[in-house]
């Protein structure tokens, strides 16, 4: 029966000509034929089970899937990314030999190396640790619009402590945001963002700040702009008081606003926007998604909104 089924995807999928492709004009040695055609037949068995009997009918759809369903299994990142390399490859050879007209392993992700998703924080927990800063407590205000930044607009804790007065954008509802590699973007935030980050800057702030801010947004104690280190410590404590078991990190909050958005349903190429993973420089901001539809994406879709 696993001999039928083997041959059946063998014939499906053309993998004979690609065996003989690696082999004898890629020059890949025996051992990596093997795990390639072991990752193709996985595949093909894959595609068999959802009637799929042509590689020309493989859609991304089916190939995300077919990487969730690896990741499912419990198999190692290394194990993953030879897998889509795999894939790429054969589907590249199949578009050399006129066999595909598509390419759908086009924008399949590999897995980063090492790579683990930080816990993601329910909408509840999110609403426990925004308020566990202590009225009481003489930062509470400051504390309370580094949590709002973190979850309503998504940000690392190196944008976070390097926001400056003039990148809240507030009565636009926006937030300038310089991420990696000095890139800029502009992510929507929501009213109550806006509220708690404008009590912390009218009411709190003026009072921290003695000449050593720098212009930047969150201060600490001696009125000097906050570390990174010092970010981290609020959010930590600010769990603990929440009563939260999860191992809680500014990327936590990071991590639970693109998964609150997309759980609600919100486009995924809205979410990487405003995440800041597209390649966009301060002079093509928004030359695939224009703000207005980040705006209504952010409305529509944040709990906080």
């Amino acid at each position: 029966m696993i001999a039928e089924i083997r041959d059946a995807v063998d014939r499906a999928f053309w993998l004979e000509g690609f065996r003989d492709y690696l082999s004898l004009e890629a020059g890949h040695s025996g051992n990596t034929v093997d795990a390639y055609l072991r990752d193709l037949r996985r595949l093909g068995e894959f595609a068999l089970a959802r009637g799929v009997r042509d590689p020309d009918q493989v859609t991304r759809t089916l190939l995300r899937d077919f990487v969730f369903l690896l990741k499912d299994l419990g198999l190692s990142a290394a194990t993953i990314r030879r897998s889509v390399s795999a894939i790429r490859t054969y589907y590249g050879f199949l578009a050399g030999e006129g066999r595909v007209h598509n390419d759908p392993s086009d924008r399949l992700e590999t897995p980063r190396r090492g790579r683990v998703l930080p816990d993601t924080l329910t909408v509840r927990e999110v609403e426990a640790l925004l308020a566990a800063p202590g009225i009481d407590d003489p930062l509470a205000w400051r504390d309370r619009a580094l949590l709002d930044l973190a979850y309503g607009a998504g940000m690392r804790v190196s944008e976070l402590c390097g926001i400056g007065i003039t990148d809240l954008l507030l009565t636009d509802g926006l937030v300038r945001v310089f991420g990696k590699g000095a890139k800029e973007r502009l992510v929507p935030v929501g009213r109550s963002t806006i509220g708690t980050v404008s009590i912390y800057l009218h009411q709190l702030r003026p009072t921290l700040d003695r000449g050593h801010g720098g212009g930047r947004v969150l201060l600490n104690a001696r009125g000097e702009p906050l570390s990174r280190v010092g970010a981290w410590g609020i959010v930590k404590r600010s769990a603990e008081r929440a009563g939260l078991r999860k191992r809680v990190t500014p990327h936590t909050l990071r991590h639970s606003f693109a998964t609150h958005l997309l759980e609600g349903g919100a486009d995924l190429r809205a979410v990487q926007e405003m995440l800041g993973h597209a390649d966009l420089s301060t002079t093509q901001i928004y030359t695939h998604v224009d703000r207005e539809y980040l705006r209504s994406v952010h409305r529509q879709f944040h709990p906080r909104a």
